[in-house]
This record gives structure tokens, C-alpha cells and sequence, in this order.
């Protein structure tokens, strides 16, 4: 029965490749989202929706533009136009062609707009709990820079100039705080300082006597 449990719990444990930051902030990330949307924060997935409309209508763009008639290097306008606003959400395919510049630039530069004013470094958007006081959710950020062992959490409002807005909040600490030498996240660590930093958030500012 013992064993069954030791299975079950390695089973259940999150490891990263700690030589790739990638591998890291994606474990990292995944169990912050886990842990908001457990204090009865439900997400918010509109942006992700609008995010990927408008990657599958510049795909569409793409594909149509693949049978277009014009062959290269008639199509050269298209192409650098295509390059230059080249869209960095993984859209790898609008690289390659593109049937009307006009359209294509118009919808990546939109995509663009939303990735550089709404996202930035949001991993979660939220609407407020249920039962709540505030009329609005949370937008949690993370940073992880190359080649750095801190990781960088913030917690903000979803309308910052809503009345009922909390401070921002945020705290930077190395990685290597939460992690084995195997790569295994210690949960529990990491569980109680994003608890903590959620509860910083909520904390209602004192009045001014």
C-alpha cells in the first residue's frame, strides 16, 4: 500500500530541465495558475479567444496566399511586408506568403497591439470570485530572464482604474528555492509564497484617519 502511495506521488511531481528556462518558467507559471484559480478566481480565457481568432485568420491568409497565382519575385512586396510584421505568438506559417499585404499587416499588427498593450507578460487573466467585493479579476505576470535565476511574479487588476482596484503586487526569488537538484518543484514552498502574495493583493488598504 505504501509503495502504491510512493508510485502515485512521483507520478504526481512537477520536474523541470533546469538547464532550459523555458522548461522552468512553464512549471512555474502552470502551478501559479493552479494555485489562483483554487482561491475561486475563475479564468478569464476572452484575450486568449481574440489571440487566437485573429492567428487563424492570418493562417487563412497564408494558406490562400500559397495558390495565389503570383510566384516570387512578384510577390516580393508581400513577402517583406509579411517578414517585417511577422507576429512572434508561433504563427511561424504566416512567414512564408501572403495574398494581400494590406490584410495580412492589418491583422498581425492587431495581434501585435493585443500581445503589447493587454498580454505583455500575463500568464492569467481573471474575472473577480464569486461573492467578492472587487468588480474585478486579476492579471498575473511572470518574468523569467535568460541566463537568471529570478523569477519575477506580479499581481495586478484587470481595470486599474476601477474603484474597487488593489495595489499591485509583485516579488522576484531565485528558482533555485523551490526546485531539487533533480529539477522536482517543491509544491509546498512554492504554494505558500504565491499564497502569500495573493493575500498581500487582497488586503483591503487601510483608511487614512
Amino acid at each position: 500500500m505504501q509503495e502504491k502511495k510512493t508510485e502515485t506521488s512521483t507520478k504526481n511531481q512537477k520536474k523541470a530541465n533546469l538547464l532550459d528556462h523555458h522548461s522552468i518558467k512553464h512549471i512555474l507559471d502552470e502551478s501559479v495558475s493552479e494555485i489562483v484559480t483554487s482561491r475561486g478566481y475563475v479564468e478569464d480565457v476572452r484575450m486568449s479567444n481574440i489571440r487566437l481568432l485573429l492567428g487563424a485568420i492570418i493562417i487563412t491568409i497564408a494558406l490562400v496566399a500559397q495558390f495565389y497565382k503570383k510566384k516570387f519575385p512578384e510577390n516580393r512586396d508581400f513577402l517583406i511586408a509579411c517578414i517585417a510584421f511577422h507576429s512572434k505568438s508561433g504563427n511561424e506559417m504566416c512567414v512564408l506568403v501572403v495574398l494581400d499585404s494590406g490584410k495580412y499587416v492589418l491583422f498581425n499588427g492587431l495581434l501585435q497591439l493585443i500581445i503589447y498593450t493587454k498580454e505583455k507578460n500575463a500568464i492569467l487573466f481573471t474575472y473577480p470570485p464569486a461573492g467578492s467585493f472587487t468588480s474585478t479579476g486579476l492579471v498575473v505576470s511572470s518574468k523569467l530572464p535568460r541566463f537568471s535565476d529570478l523569477y519575477n511574479l506580479s499581481i495586478a487588476s484587470a481595470d486599474p482604474r476601477s474603484i474597487s482596484a488593489g495595489k499591485p503586487v509583485e516579488f522576484t526569488k531565485s528558482v533555485t528555492k523551490w526546485f531539487t537538484k533533480e529539477g522536482v518543484l517543491v509544491e509546498g514552498l512554492f504554494w505558500k509564497d504565491v499564497e502569500a502574495l495573493i493575500n498581500d493583493y487582497a488586503v483591503e488598504p487601510k483608511k487614512q484617519k
